[in-house]
């Protein structure tokens, strides 16, 4: 028992480090760990994932609140979106035998390496050329971050308001039927579809997938598929990976973890397809 929870630890460290790096929250590489290698049912695996998302936004959030690198009213504004998704996927999950879900959060990982791929074929971070967008300047959504990497001040403008508040509940509806944070769909709408710079993204991202977390936790707290004897060492261990992450990401390029990340999220997101049709126990 006490093995297992070091191991438990362990693991929380390094998926809180990569989750407040890279925006896509712990649950993207607990909840693989824990059926592939560790053997646990996925119901199981999902639930104690919810809690490292909750536990990864929190310990990111602190460091990314005090730097000025989130943007609170982008998070809060869109929240409404993914927490109503993340109910209505936690309610959905019970219905969705585990094979389903070994299929859907495969092709979940294909979809986040994808995303990691683009991002470092676009090369170094700038502000885009946003059209100003009448929503986002009556919410006062714009905003501005200073970039140590480059010792810069860096203004954005947000747009597309509709099309990105469209994206989160798609990214909460995912988090609340896979257990993730959903987070690769969180930074996709915000760096893509509302032209925000990948910086705050992330930042905004993991703010927003502790709150999502929570909204879906309670259900899976109620349905019994909530183990405390997993959760609790990973939700440690991520505590103390995500506040490192999240004094990394400023100061380190994130294009040489990607590269590292990248295939190991490839395997894991084959070996989940695999199990889910049935080729692989």
């Amino acid at each position: 028992m006490v093995v297992q929870s070091l191991l438990l630890m362990g693991v929380g460290v390094f998926a809180g480090i990569l989750g407040a790096l890279l925006g896509l929250g712990g649950g993207i590489i607990i909840t693989p760990v824990l059926t592939l290698i560790m053997g646990l049912p996925i119901q199981y695996a999902i639930a104690a994932s919810v809690i490292a998302v909750i536990a990864t936004s929190s310990g990111a959030t602190i460091a990314y609140l005090k730097d000025e690198m989130l943007n609170l009213r982008v998070a809060m504004f869109l929240e409404i979106a993914t927490t109503i998704g993340a109910v209505l996927g936690a309610v959905v999950t019970g219905l969705v035998n585990a094979q389903v879900l070994f299929v859907l959060f495969g092709a979940l990982l294909l979809f986040s390496v994808y995303n990691m791929i683009r991002k470092m074929r676009r090369g170094p971070e700038r502000a885009k050329n946003a059209v100003p967008d009448a929503a986002a300047a009556k919410l006062r959504l714009n905003g501005a971050y200073f970039d140590q990497n480059t010792q810069t001040e860096v203004n954005y403008q947000v747009t597309n308001v509709p099309g990105g508040f469209a994206m989160m509940f798609g990214a909460g509806l995912a988090s609340g039927l896979l257990g993730i944070g959903s987070g690769a769909f969180k930074v996709l709408a915000m760096d893509t579809i509302m032209k925000m710079p990948l910086k705050p993204s992330t930042a905004t991202s993991n703010l927003m997938m502790g709150v999502t977390g929570a909204a879906s936790a309670t259900v899976y707290f109620f349905n019994g598929n909530l183990q405390p004897v997993i959760a609790a060492p990973i939700a440690i261990g991520i505590l103390v990976g995500a506040t490192l992450g999240s004094r990394l990401m400023q100061r380190l390029p994130t294009k040489v973890l990607r590269l590292i990340f990248i295939p190991v999220i490839t395997y894991m997101s084959l070996q989940m397809l695999l199990k889910g049709f049935g080729v692989l126990n």
